[in-house]
């Protein structure tokens, strides 16, 4: 009979720690340590942001100036997306923390920023109901030609904006004076990019060999071409200048405008010295002359 009732106790003992050591491995599961946001990779679009759940995460193209601009029944269509209190280690491999923000949305709600860019899901209209896409589902890139998805390496965006030269006076597409946006291209982190009228087919004609200039009209310095998928990347190219490499598109050197301040939405350089002397570049902007 003590035998008995010291095996039980023994087993009861035993069962105990088992149930204990399943518990600790509840704890570290893998489930529990699932990121965040991560990346995903795609033969057609390269590496792009996801969420912990493989929702595909994209970039507005109007917001220039970093904020929500997805006004309206927008958000139906492309509703926000935010983590509160992110934190590095929810993060995937080739992500950093510095990357990220948080801006407020239209909507009066917290929403994470990408590199400066608030961030969206993708809910097309089912049968007259909108529905999150599925988990690797892409379907929203190039929406409209305004919806992209958030890559970690753009060296090239789209955006739609208003122009207003560092003359303070807005401009149209055509550099005439007025009100309406135009669309053109910016770098990764949406600060605009310029092309010099007086330039040639491949060949920067105003920096100097000492880049004493540079501060005024510095060269977009990248041979990268990670962009968008609506644009053709034969278009883009690079040259050398004394030493440095200088992105090209269509044969047109790229360039930043120092007053802009490395500054997001500004493109002040639009009529500096007057306007159509350094014009944005767009997509179906003609080729350099020779």
């Amino acid at each position: 009979m003590k035998i008995s009732i010291a095996i039980a106790l023994m087993s009861g003992l035993m069962v105990t720690t088992i149930d204990c050591k399943k518990d600790d491995n509840k704890i570290t599961s893998p489930t529990q340590l699932q990121k965040e946001i991560s990346l995903q990779t795609s033969t057609a679009l390269g590496k792009y942001l996801v969420d912990r759940q493989n929702r595909t995460l994209y970039f507005f193209s109007n917001d220039l100036n970093g904020q929500d601009s997805c006004t309206a029944g927008c958000q139906a269509f492309w509703p926000i997306f935010n983590v509160n209190n992110l934190t590095s280690d929810k993060l995937g491999d080739g992500l950093s923390i510095s990357d990220f923000g948080s801006v407020i949305s239209v909507s009066g709600k917290n929403q994470l920023t990408y590199k400066g860019w608030p961030l969206y899901y993708y809910a097309p209209a089912v049968n007259g109901t909108n529905t999150q896409e599925a988990p690797g589902q892409t379907l929203g890139e190039a929406v409209n030609n305004e919806w992209f998805v958030a890559k970690p390496d753009y060296t090239i965006m789209i955006v739609s904006a208003q122009l207003t030269g560092h003359d303070t006076k807005n401009y149209k597409s055509d550099y005439t004076e007025g009100i309406g946006k135009t669309t053109y291209f910016t770098d990764g982190r949406g600060l605009t990019l310029y092309t010099f009228k007086l330039d040639s087919l491949n060949k920067n004609k105003l920096t100097k060999s000492d880049f004493s200039n540079n501060n005024v009209w510095p060269i977009y310095e990248t041979d990268k071409i990670v962009v968008p998928s609506i644009l053709d990347k034969a278009k883009f190219g690079s040259i050398n200048v004394f030493g440095r490499t200088q992105l090209t598109y269509n044969g047109w050197p790229l360039y930043y405008f120092g007053q802009d301040n490395q500054t997001r939405g500004f493109n002040k350089g639009i009529s500096f010295p007057s306007p159509g002397i350094w014009p944005v570049p767009t997509q179906n902007i003609n080729q350099a002359p020779q």
